[in-house]
């Protein structure tokens, strides 16, 4: 009896100890199967949300996709009026590259007749001081303003005080200017009498208006008949003493001012017809391209 007692604890016992460690195993897998259960449903949100991202992604390329046909659509339909703007600018940019080629052309077609001018009257300057050279500065002198010849001859070389007829010295000297003169057919020339601020009333000059006038009138006429010097070519002109060179306070200031003066110009309408017609020319190349 207690032999059997015996063996019904020790099966017991056995069957206690065996149903605990499967209880453990049983209740260690659950505890796996909850992990990867958990792992699995953070898995399943996170590629959810991805879905809905990328859902996301594609209705906007889709988006994308439609406007890009729209526009292509557009810029096929517009072509034709790119086309004929392409044209229209392609005229433009023409007619503005001949428009700044005539303008350079004539510009420098103006320097040439500029240098041409500058180069005449320098030979002009040079024929003068060839003819005059040998007479003393204090009583003639030629120079050069703003690309004019001027000549300036003392009275006290060409007139007596108060008189309007010229010395018989004088004459060789207005000689060797009409000789210049008459040299250059493209040139004109202006003569200008010139007096001090000293009044004068005499039965032949009321005042220095007419004494200036008088003797401009002298020399002009004095190149036409003994010089031959072409009277269309020649003026002549009165100042009075409106345009000094020198104070008339002092003597030597007055004996400054009262002067001749032989102003050489050369023949504007000439200069102009080189310069109109340069402009032509510049025009006509400008629309050849060249």
């Amino acid at each position: 009896m207690k032999k059997l007692a015996l063996v019904a604890l020790t099966a017991l016992m056995a069957v206690s100890c065996a149903s605990k460690k499967d209880l453990e195993s049983a209740l260690e897998k659950q505890k796996r199967t909850q992990e990867l259960l958990d792992t699995a449903t953070v898995e399943l949100n996170a590629c959810l949300s991805d879905k809905k991202v990328s859902y996301a992604q594609l209705e906007a390329m889709r988006s994308q996709v439609a406007d890009l046909r729209a526009n292509n659509e557009g810029l096929i339909s517009n072509t034709g009026d790119l086309t004929m703007l392409s044209k229209k600018g392609a005229d433009n940019l023409e007619k503005s590259l001949e428009s700044l080629r005539e303008k350079d052309l004539q510009i420098r077609t103006l320097n040439d007749a500029i240098t041409r001018k500058d180069s005449v009257t320098l030979a002009l300057v040079q024929s003068f001081k060839g003819v005059l050279g040998n007479l003393n500065d204090e009583d003639i002198s030629i120079n050069v303003e703003k690309g004019v010849v001027y000549v300036s001859i003392s009275d006290k070389l060409l007139f007596a005080s108060g008189s309007a007829t010229i010395n018989s010295a004088a004459k060789s000297v207005l000689g060797k200017v009409a000789k210049v003169v008459n040299d250059k057919p493209e040139i004109e020339i202006m003569v200008e009498g010139h007096t001090d601020n000293q009044s004068i009333n005499t039965p032949l000059f009321k005042d220095n208006w007419a004494l200036s006038s008088a003797r401009a009138a002298s020399v002009t006429r004095l190149l036409q008949t003994d010089f031959n010097v072409d009277p269309a070519r020649m003026t002549a002109a009165g100042r009075s003493y409106y345009i000094p060179v020198a104070s008339n306070d002092t003597a030597a200031g007055r004996a400054k001012n009262r002067r001749t003066r032989i102003i050489v110009l050369p023949k504007l309408d000439q200069f102009f017809d080189i310069v109109e017609k340069g402009m032509e020319e510049a025009k006509a190349k400008a629309k050849a391209g060249e």
